[in-house]
């Protein structure tokens, strides 16, 4: 194997990436510039010195606490829960929620021997009962998975009398009937909205 064949073995590891995707980007590097390739090279160095979980939210962060965290235009009333730290990205991203969030760091997954106990949910009804909470969103993906970890959650946030919500799913915008899924039909059912 030469040098080009393990750049392209090592690419095709991350996520979403084939071997044919893996081969392209490698050769794409061969044929970048040498400037380039050095800040490239030294910013996958540094990532894991610089970036790490914010101590209050667990999102990706160069500062503790993270920019959101520590933003008092925040409503620190409302928690969003997600699964994982590229979640709190995609939410922030929509301009469509303005609260704080709670990273769980995975889902309840017994085959994978992930409990609650592996999560972080011992913070989560922490910062709950400290921070004068009156919401908490659950935005864990529409799985198996998910909705156990957003059932327990429910169940575990019960006691402190606050608001409990699950992000709404169902029909994607643009989407055609014929082509949902039972479930995916189910949902937008049990979900659906006056407007």
């Amino acid at each position: 194997m030469n040098a080009l064949d393990e750049l392209a073995e090592s690419f095709s590891r991350l996520p979403g990436i084939g071997k044919k995707s893996a081969l392209r980007i490698a050769s794409h590097v061969l044929k970048a510039d040498d400037e380039f390739i050095k800040r490239f090279a030294s910013q996958l160095v540094s990532l894991k010195e610089r970036i790490h979980p914010c101590n209050i939210c667990g999102a990706w962060t160069e500062n503790q606490p993270c920019p959101i965290c520590s933003d008092p235009t925040r409503d620190s009333s409302i928690i969003c829960v997600v699964e994982q730290p590229q979640d709190v990205t995609t939410i922030n991203n929509s301009h469509e929620y303005n609260g704080l969030f709670h990273v769980l760091g995975g889902v309840i997954s017994p085959l994978e021997g992930i409990g609650p106990a592996q999560l972080r949910l011992g913070e989560l009804t922490e910062r709950v009962k400290a921070n004068g909470v009156k919401e908490v969103i659950i935005a864990t993906n529409p799985t198996v998975e998910g909705d156990t970890t957003a059932l327990y959650i429910q169940r575990l946030l019960q006691p402190l009398e606050i608001t409990v919500t699950r992000l709404a799913s169902g029909l994607p915008v643009g989407g055609d009937l014929e082509y949902a899924d039972r479930l995916t039909l189910a949902r937008s059912f049990r979900g659906r909205s006056a407007f």
